[in-house]
């Protein structure tokens, strides 16, 4: 019986044609052969996403310089107006000139402030010490972030009574303007007892508790207020 003849797209299995094996090795080394250019492509669309990674980061660096400058600002202020009467910024205790008392480094800082803001306010000695005595009994010369209900702060004034927000309760020299706001309002604060001005100011609900710190007070004044003697710490 004859075979039917070819059709003119089928190839034979010939010398001159590819048989269906030798064509799907030619494929296999034709994908091997694109692959790495394949790597190659998705290396170069990655690079611009790594190198913009650094660029980030400087952002970041330049966003926060200015915060940065100013605390760096606040240091230097703080131990500047700290050394200027030797008092140093580390924990530690100061002796007191003439005194036997002594008081510790924060003591004396806290202190400092007060007789800064008397002194630009231009008030008498008496005035900072009884500045000073109050801030002892109420405070221990310390700035606190607690005290009864809400009271904060060197004199733990309450802002619920109007002596200012938490924030500048808190803050030494706001605190101490605001005491001697109140203080001048007090008719002959400058010749009566100390702890009945210091109650008239602060409406403590232990009136006579003042009075006790009036020695250390005077000691403390003379030793921290602008152009005294350098005070011993260590």
């Amino acid at each position: 019986m004859t075979a039917p003849p070819r059709s003119p797209g089928t190839r034979s299995g010939t010398v001159g044609n590819r048989s269906a094996p030798a064509r799907r090795a030619a494929r296999r080394r034709t994908a091997t052969r694109r692959r790495p250019a394949a790597r190659r492509s998705a290396s170069r669309r990655s690079a611009p996403s790594g190198r913009r990674i650094p660029r980030r980061g400087r952002t970041g660096i330049r966003q926060w310089w200015p915060g940065l400058l100013v605390a760096a600002a606040v240091l230097i202020g703080v131990a500047w107006n700290s050394d200027s009467r030797g008092i140093p910024t580390v924990p530690g205790r100061c002796a007191l000139p003439g005194s036997a008392l002594v008081v510790t480094t924060e003591q004396a800082g806290n202190a400092a402030i007060i007789a800064d803001v008397a002194h630009a306010r231009g008030l008498p000695p008496r005035a900072l010490v009884i500045a000073l005595a109050t801030a002892q009994q109420e405070s221990g010369l310390r700035n606190l972030d607690y005290g009864d209900r809400d009271s904060l702060g060197l004199f733990q004034q309450r802002p619920s009574q109007g002596w200012g927000t938490a924030a500048q309760v808190q803050d030494p020299v706001y605190a101490a303007g605001k005491f001697f706001d109140h203080l001048m309002q007090v008719p002959g604060w400058h010749s009566r007892r100390l702890t009945d001005v210091a109650q008239t100011v602060q409406r403590s609900g232990f009136p006579e508790a003042y009075q006790k710190w009036e020695p250390m007070a005077t000691a403390l004044a003379k030793a921290v207020r602008p152009g005294s003697p350098r005070l011993t710490c260590r």
